[in-house]
């Protein structure tokens, strides 16, 4: 299953709620996201089909090996993303929502330069 925008973003939310709260069940991500119940489980439905995410008995979920690697890729890519924006001038608030429309998209190539880039400052 090839993930599309919003499963790498459920993902990602999934490893930054469970760095905060230590545990993580589909309401967590709910209110995080702002999205419906419904469209949550869904969403937690396919991870699971992909092989993302489990779900244990108690509803708490948790990243697969493949799920993490994707949460920590987008994790790091909004980090540096964010940063090199902040650095350029624009507002935090503006460079936090950018990154992460950026992540998404942006090439390995492109990314790997500015990742370089950064870290020579």
């Amino acid at each position: 299953m090839k993930l599309k925008e919003s499963g790498e973003m459920y993902l990602e939310t999934i490893y930054m709620l469970k760095k905060e709260l230590g545990s993580v069940r589909s309401i967590d991500v709910c209110e995080r996201m702002g999205y419906s119940k419904p469209s949550i489980s869904r969403a937690m439905t396919l991870l699971r089909q992909g092989g993302y995410v489990e779900m244990d008995s108690k509803g708490f979920l948790t990243l697969t090996e493949m799920g993490l690697e994707v949460a920590e890729r987008m994790a790091e890519r909004h980090a540096i993303l964010s940063d090199f924006l902040i650095r350029l001038g624009v507002s935090e608030g503006t460079a936090l929502d950018d990154a992460c429309k950026i992540e998404h998209v942006i090439s390995e190539e492109a990314f790997g330069a500015i990742k370089n880039a950064m870290r020579k400052d």
